[in-house]
């Protein structure tokens, strides 16, 4: 392969890599290259290629040459704080390019005002596969001179990922979102049980597979090809390992087709302007309206000194300081799972999984080694990978880099003896701050705080999926204007509509307070009528059911007055283990949760998993849309014997007949009868002769457009609003880009409804709803009209849910639900709802 010849993408001054004043650049912590320090104010591309990405902020451009070299070209320092500001992007991910291109414009009066520096290293991020063997430097250059020449290291190249005796295994990687931080810490765990030396490499960059943040940096994307590699003793176990934790998807469903630009990223999510004075718009992390006063949430600078007292006391303190946030965690994730808290504990798990990073400790005690003292070891250490995480340009990733900062304050408060300040909060604090990290929203009680807004932050971030767990209003991304509102001003944060209204004036708070009121009021009455029977104004019994995941839901359930359980998902049981559950051990979970419902109907679906969620000892084989794949009642029976063992588990629960089995993803007949062949075997093992209720999933729209021929051998009907959605209007549920389009009020969901109902009315069949929608008050009349009649709901929103179906008259449900079905899009049909909803009165 002959040499590559960069030119100098910049007029400028050319330096040494070493002057630039950035540690991850100085000190090559994402690849060799060159720093130049600009005299023009536009970046050219330094060769012919492809561009890989453009960064979110506009102030980064990475390049692949045909021969492989990335190039990556960082405009000055520091300056993805200015949010794109400044910058004009010419091309956008996936484009060609020629020698010379331009790829970025940027105001460089601005830069010299606003960023750390103006100098821009242009770095080849895969140096294991090419050396510089020729580099111009201190010297000035325009743009098209010399800059640098590339030679590929032998041996390297498309040969990379296999070594002398390694074993090695290709992979296409078919997580949705790629490999992120979560399963960054599964694929480490998994490695981290062998001896062997284990490494993923991707596009000729390699980093140790149980090296989570090492992971995350290569920034494996869906669709990739990677290797994973080893050698040692039991190297064919560990690649086989991870092989198999990877293809079978870890929790990730399929991929939304590429836009055309990338998303933007944690620190760029560009909001529009406001529309009037006092008012700040931001994106919804967790729903909700509050009414308060600004707090302002300032995290206080831990000083660290960088000379060290000696490597031997550096070392311990370090460690020490490690053991010690290590053990909070542990028992916080402890606590997160007795208590049900799925999302916390996820979120503990992934921060413990960066805590015994290999590669992050190995690098502070390289710098311990030097002098440094293990303060300053940990902060640099932590900040080269939140740097080379921020600038590799992908969403997801730079969301996970408040995760690191977090790591790195618990560890260095460790050190220090100190505590984070308890601050005492006013009633009704809404916390304004540039971002929050994780540990600083657990560290809260749910109750001190009215909600909280953000100048950064993602939606998807760890404190957004907090938030919502924890019932708090919140917005993310409102830009730096939140920092400029003033302790104690008066909000109204409205995080449904995203905006933050400061100083509002009598109007708009008495408004707002009425809404509130309104909600707490109509809240507290249903909550005291909640263990009433659910009956329409005109007698008609409607059913109102909890979903529940565990026996905790279940409690919640029962105790908010759900009149049974249109929904166990079983997955509490299958999922994040090694093996599958024995038939005891469902049973007595099963029963457990019966118990808690006191006889209540408990409906139970049958294993629900493949697309977005995996188990590790069903290696489902990578698939091009996993959606469209092994998932529901494929996966049962393409492995009966788990589906047996399941039926057999259910049967055992006493009182027999409490509990009704429901089949997911059903698409024809056949699935059917092949599962009720299943349980009729289970039964006769069980010597059980007494009917049990086998019902189906509406899920797909070939169960709901021959609903009439499942409802002749099915006891029940049960629509699965969110999946059923995202298959009549085909947009992938978990694609954040496509949130605010997928509403299961859309005309043609409401008539696959329709024609679930009446294909079930032709054979006596009820119909039921356990989705997304059955907990959307505005939709609950809607659904009445269309011959729903049971409605299996959130635990929290039960006792409302009941309280308006009380309110209804079935005759003008049905007119609603016949101009539903008439209307053009989502939108309209929210409207006729809401102003039913609002005649109501509920």
């Amino acid at each position: 392969m002959p040499n590559l010849v960069l030119s100098s993408p910049l007029k400028g001054w050319i330096a040494p890599l070493d002057e630039t004043p950035d540690a991850v650049f100085a000190e090559r912590m994402l690849g060799d290259g060159l720093a130049i320090d600009p005299l023009g104010s536009t970046l050219h591309a330094p060769c012919d290629g492809r561009v890989i990405s453009v960064h979110a902020t506009r102030h980064a451009v990475t390049l692949r040459a045909g021969n492989g070299a990335e190039i990556l070209m960082h405009v000055g320092l520091e300056t993805v704080g200015l949010g794109g500001e400044g910058f004009e992007v010419h091309v956008k991910d996936g484009d060609a390019v020629k020698a010379g291109d331009k790829l970025i414009s940027f105001d460089l009066d601005l830069l010299s005002q606003r960023a750390k520096s103006l100098i821009t290293p242009v770095v080849i991020t895969n140096p294991d596969a090419f050396q510089i063997v020729r580099r111009e430097q201190d010297h000035a250059a325009a743009v098209g001179d010399f800059l640098m020449e590339l030679a590929p290291i032998a041996g390297a190249g498309a040969t990379l990922a296999v070594a002398e005796g390694e074993v090695s295994r290709e992979v296409i990687v078919p997580l949705q979102h790629g490999v992120h931080a979560r399963p960054a810490a599964r694929i480490a765990e998994t490695a981290r049980k062998f001896a062997s030396e284990v490494a993923l490499v991707a596009v000729n960059r390699r980093a140790s597979a149980k090296s989570p943040v090492g992971v995350m940096s290569l920034a494996i994307r869906h669709g990739d090809r990677i290797s994973v590699v080893a050698s040692g003793p039991d190297a064919d176990f560990a690649v086989a390992a991870v092989v198999e934790l990877i293809e079978g998807g870890m929790g990730e469903g399929a991929a939304p087709p590429p836009a055309a630009a990338p998303a933007a990223v944690v620190e760029a999510v560009r909001v529009a302007p406001p529309s009037e004075p006092g008012l700040l718009r931001g994106v919804m992390a967790a729903p909700g309206l509050a009414i308060g006063q600004a707090v302002r949430f300032v995290s206080s600078d831990i000083a660290v000194v960088e000379a060290g007292a000696g490597a031997g006391v550096e070392r311990a303190a370090l460690e020490s300081a490690l053991a010690q946030v290590r053990a909070r965690i542990e028992q916080a994730a402890a606590q997160s799972a007795l208590g049900g808290d799925t999302a916390r504990k996820a979120i503990l798990g992934a921060h413990l999984a960066f805590l015994e990073d290999p590669e992050l400790t190995a690098s502070a005690h390289r710098l311990i080694a030097e002098g440094k003292s293990a303060g300053f070891a940990w902060r640099r250490a932590v900040g080269g990978y939140v740097e080379a995480l921020r600038g590799l340009g992908d969403r997801r990733l730079a969301e996970r880099v408040d995760d690191l900062i977090d790591l790195e304050r618990q560890v260095l408060r460790a050190l220090s003896g100190e505590e984070d300040e308890a601050r005492a909060l006013p009633p009704g604090a809404i916390l304004l701050a540039d971002e929050l990290l994780p540990s600083q929203l657990m560290g809260v009680e749910a109750g001190q705080v009215a909600g909280f807004c953000t100048a950064k932050g993602g939606p998807t971030s760890h404190v957004a999926i907090l938030a919502a767990a924890m019932g708090i209003p919140a917005i993310v991304a409102a830009g730096p204007g939140v920092l400029d509102v003033t302790e104690g001003a008066s909000l109204i944060l409205d995080a449904e509509n995203g905006t933050l209204r400061v100083g509002p004036d009598a109007g708009q708070l008495a408004d707002a307070q009425t809404a509130i009121a309104a909600r707490h009021e109509r809240k507290a009455a249903a909550k005291a009528a909640a263990h009433q029977e659910s009956r329409t104004a005109d007698g008609t019994r409607i059913e109102v059911f909890g979903n529940v995941g565990s026996l905790n839901d279940a409690l919640a359930a029962a105790a908010n007055g759900a009149e049974g359980s249109g929904l166990l998902r079983t997955e509490f049981l299958f999922l994040e283990r090694e093996t599958p559950p024995d038939e005891d051990e469902q049973a007595r979970q099963y029963q457990a949760i019966a118990s808690a419902l006191d006889g209540r109907p408990l409906i139970i679906r049958t294993l629900d998993v493949g697309g977005d969620k995996a188990a590790p000892y069903l290696p489902i084989p990578a698939e091009e849309n996993p959606a469209l794949g092994l998932r529901g009642v494929r996966v049962s029976l393409w492995r009966p014997h788990l589906l047996k063992t399941q039926l057999r588990a259910i049967l055992r629960v006493k009182p027999l007949g409490q509990c009704r089995i429901m089949v997911p993803m059903i698409a024809s007949l056949d699935e059917l009868r092949a599962v009720r062949a299943v349980l009729e075997e289970a039964k006769r093992e069980l010597e059980i002769t007494e009917r049990v209720e086998l019902g189906v999933m509406i899920e797909t729209p070939a169960a709901a457009v021959t609903a009439d021929l499942l409802a002749a051998e099915a006891d029940f009907l049960s629509v699965g609003t969110n999946d059923l959605t995202q298959y009549v209007l085909a947009m992938d549920r978990g694609n954040p880009e496509l949130a605010a389009r997928i509403d299961a009020l859309h005309p043609a969901v409401l008539r696959m409804i329709a024609q679930t109902c009446a294909g079930a009315a032709k054979h006596h069949r009820w119909v039921g709803v356990c989705g997304g929608l059955a907990s959307d008050l505005v939709a609950v009349p809607v659904l009445v009209g269309l011959g729903v009649t049971e409605l299996s709901a959130t635990a929290a929103t039960v006792p409302e849910v009941k309280a308006l179906v009380r309110a209804l008259n079935v005759e003008a449900c049905q007119a609603l639900a016949r101009q539903a079905l008439d209307q053009t899009s989502p939108e309209a049909v929210r409207d006729l709802c809401k102003a039913f909803h609002s005649k109501v009165g509920a």
